[in-house]
């Protein structure tokens, strides 16, 4: 799997790069069919509580792309978020398609 991760309106350092890679990676395990993965990482103005977004664009064979937003006060823990949502999309994909 392709992993690609973008920031906006920062540069993110090298330990959450590991994090992110390491946890998107972990699909995977999840779903066996995934061909890319496309991370955005961005920084809401003005600097507030939860102004951390990571959204999550798995792409999936059958031209199926899933997609994940979520908000928190970092980007490990909205990343989380977004993972888990991620892994709820891809159960429900996977039933879907064991019934067919």
């Amino acid at each position: 799997m392709e992993i690609k991760i973008n920031s906006v309106h920062f540069s993110p350092d090298q330990k959450l790069m590991d994090f992110v890679n390491k946890k998107v990676s972990k699909l995977n395990t999840f779903f066996d069919g995934i061909i890319s993965a496309e991370v955005t990482l961005k920084v809401l103005k003005p600097e507030a509580s939860e102004n951390k977004i990571s959204e999550l664009k798995l792409s999936i064979p059958a031209n199926n792309n899933i997609f994940a937003k979520k908000q928190a006060d970092t980007f490990e823990e909205a990343t989380d978020l977004a993972i888990d949502a991620i892994k709820k999309q891809l159960d429900k994909y996977k039933e879907k398609h064991k019934s067919k």
